[in-house]
């Protein structure tokens, strides 16, 4: 996916870069299935130069745009933007508190989807800021229907299934080659967990990883197996399970961390397919680097999350993954599969 910093965005506004303008498809809609409600209030997410944010105020809602790009939002205020307010504001990274309304009746993201990294935790923090029969709508290129070459500015299928998971009603048409999604009622139901296909006959034994970053967040890839899991992996020969979880997370992720710094939290057993699983939680709280995905043949991509987000994924935790979350969380996920669990004790 294509993650851009913000001077490359300030960079591509002042040279007179521009997405896709606002079609007549998109506009026909947006005023059929997000019609203003009166005195609808809308959230622009990713505005740009403000195209789709002054369509909203001239179709009746009153409107918040926001941009990570200075660039693009003083070009914005130049033109004739009646009931849009812009302002600065990286979604990804900054506190949403510092919006100006508690709650929308409309969330738009038009063409920006892509470039989030984060996108399940967003998606989170944007539902949050839904009023009860508010709808978000998503504007998107999908991966199909562009040049190879440009699949990192698109969703592909998969992407576009894990943003309409956990919602009553997901809604999707087609806007000349876009997807317009509009999604209502958040509803994420009861957590998920997966395993994996049948492993060869022998004791398994390895570590599951739980990063922290200063926000306290935790690391979590999507894979390519279609559930959500820590780094990890086997033990090497000889190798304990710190050193076999920063060896892991370095191999898997980029993250570099001194093994003396890891935890081993406990020792949890299970078993898959009649197999013996030892699985060590080890946590990982100082390391340098960002996360990168290493090995695309296991991993699409690696997403910081919020703890309390973890029973709302939309999709399932690998079970070993979800034990050794379970050992920092307790109580956290529920409905977990039986596990034994032998806590270890600090120092």
């Amino acid at each position: 996916m294509a993650y851009v910093k913000p001077d490359e965005w300030d960079a591509h506004y002042a040279g007179g870069g521009r997405f896709r303008e606002l079609g007549d498809t998109e506009r026909r809609l947006l005023a059929e299935h997000v019609p203003a409600p009166t005195g609808g209030l809308a959230l622009d997410i990713g505005c740009g130069l403000g195209e789709l944010a002054r369509h909203l105020a001239g179709s009746g809602y009153r409107v918040d745009a926001v941009d990570w790009s200075e660039v693009a939002l003083t070009r914005a205020r130049q033109a004739d933007a009646t009931g849009v307010t812009f302002r600065r504001l990286d979604i990804e990274r900054d506190d949403l508190g510092q919006l100006p309304r508690s709650a929308y009746a409309l969330i738009t993201a038009r063409l920006c989807w892509p470039f989030v990294r984060d996108r399940t935790r967003v998606l989170n923090r944007l539902r949050e800021r839904l009023r009860p029969d508010g709808a978000l709508c998503v504007i998107t290129p999908v991966a199909d229907a562009v040049p190879e070459d440009r699949r990192d500015i698109a969703l592909d299928e998969e992407e576009i299934g894990l943003l309409r998971a956990g919602w009553a009603s997901a809604a999707r048409y087609d806007a000349d080659g876009l997807a317009l999604l509009v999604l209502r009622g958040p509803s994420p139901g009861a957590p998920a967990y997966a395993g994996e296909g049948r492993p060869r006959p022998h004791a398994l034994t390895g570590a599951g990883v739980v990063v922290t970053d200063v926000a306290g967040r935790v690391l979590l890839g999507w894979s390519v197996r279609g559930v959500w899991e820590l780094p990890g992996g086997k033990n090497e020969a000889d190798e304990d399970f710190a050193a076999a979880a920063v060896r892991e997370l370095a191999e898997e992720t980029s993250l570099r961390a001194d093994p003396a710094g890891a935890r081993v939290r406990a020792v949890l057993m299970d078993s898959v397919h009649g197999v013996p699983r030892v699985t060590a939680a080890v946590h990982v709280a100082s390391f340098t680097g960002v996360p990168v995905v290493t090995e695309p043949r296991l991993v699409h991509r690696w997403e910081w999350h919020e703890v309390d987000d973890l029973p709302r994924l939309g999709r399932p935790l690998f079970t070993p993954s979800a034990h050794v979350l379970d050992t920092m969380w307790p109580g956290v996920l529920a409905g977990l599969p039986p596990v034994h669990r032998y806590p270890v004790t600090a120092g």
